[in-house]
């Protein structure tokens, strides 16, 4: 199987570029659907086809479409678990810091990571098909680094989830 072409993106500076309305709602319908047809977007945006696709293009190179992708179900996908695991460092230190990213990047399980502000150091969202499956990722993470917190907290319900940002502000 041959591995997808990935579009060349974020090769021109965000601020050279000037963003409309038109914009707004191109990138609007394409964070929806990315699989919408060009030709469906620019009757919906008033455009003709080749202008349209220039600027989703534009967008692209830009960097402001980084890439698309398919959103899984978690639970079809047999990982219905969500657990956000906050953790405090015991030191900060750029070692520290190396070791912690190579760990997160290794476990397919963590799909979210952020470096945060305040008593928590770091945020960790992880998806496991049950609780046993989630001990094994929190057993690997505290036999490979030092730790002075962690704590783990179990989603219920969720509530709200898209992966799309606001547009009004480009």
């Amino acid at each position: 199987m041959t591995t997808p072409k990935r579009r060349k993106t974020g090769t021109k500076p965000v601020e050279s570029i000037t963003f409309d309305e038109t914009d707004q709602r191109i990138l609007a319908i394409l964070q929806q659907d990315s699989d919408t047809p060009v030709q469906a977007i620019s009757e919906a945006v008033g455009l003709s086809a080749n202008p349209c696709w220039r600027r989703i293009k534009r967008m692209e190179e830009a960097g402001v479409i980084k890439r698309r992708v398919a959103l899984v179900d978690q639970t079809r996908a047999n990982v219905p678990l969500t657990v956000f695991i906050g953790v405090s460092t015991p030191r900060h230190e750029i070692d520290w810091l190396r070791r912690f990213r190579e760990l997160i990047d290794e476990i397919d399980e963590i799909v979210e990571a952020y470096r945060l502000t305040g008593t928590v150091d770091y945020i960790l969202k992880v998806v496991a098909p049950d609780m046993e499956s989630y001990d094994a990722v929190y057993k690997r993470m505290i036999e490979r680094l030092d730790f002075s917190q962690v704590n783990s907290m179990i989603s219920m319900e969720e509530l709200k989830f898209t992966t799309a940002v606001p547009t009004q502000y480009l």
